[in-house]
């Protein structure tokens, strides 16, 4: 897999993807696809990045990162503390969130899409660790 960079960044060759997952919808109205990864640079920034990301438009889209595997409720989303990333860019196309410095990824186990408004998951990708 090719790793694309955040924009302005400058190539890193040891750019190395520590988690990644494939994004599915909550349900028959909800749908989602394409990947999720957890990059770290060689600078050490974190990423969450999404590739051929597609997900079903709705309003108040957030990315969240999530302790559970995979939330279907807003009390999943939330259980054992739930991360707020961003309002989501876009519901298609590539792409990236930079991460905090001290945000302990290795206690989430998912990237979920979440409507804030409706309190609704939209989709979640299972992130499963890289060796």
């Amino acid at each position: 897999m090719t790793l694309l960079l955040p924009v302005g960044a400058r190539a890193q060759a040891g750019a190395v993807t520590i988690a990644a997952g494939t994004f599915t919808g909550a349900d028959a109205a909800h749908r989602g696809e394409g990947a999720a990864l957890l990059i770290r640079l060689t600078d050490g920034r974190r990423f969450l990045r999404f590739e051929n990301f597609r997900v079903t438009n709705g309003p108040d889209l957030y990315v969240y990162l999530s302790a559970h595997a995979a939330p279907r409720n807003s009390a999943q989303l939330h259980e054992g503390g739930g991360h707020e990333v961003a309002f989501l860019k876009g519901n298609q196309g590539n792409q990236n969130y930079e991460l905090p410095a001290g945000l302990d990824l290795a206690k989430f186990k998912s990237a979920v899409i979440y409507c804030k408004r409706f309190s609704v998951i939209f989709a979640t990708a299972e992130l499963k660790a890289r060796p």
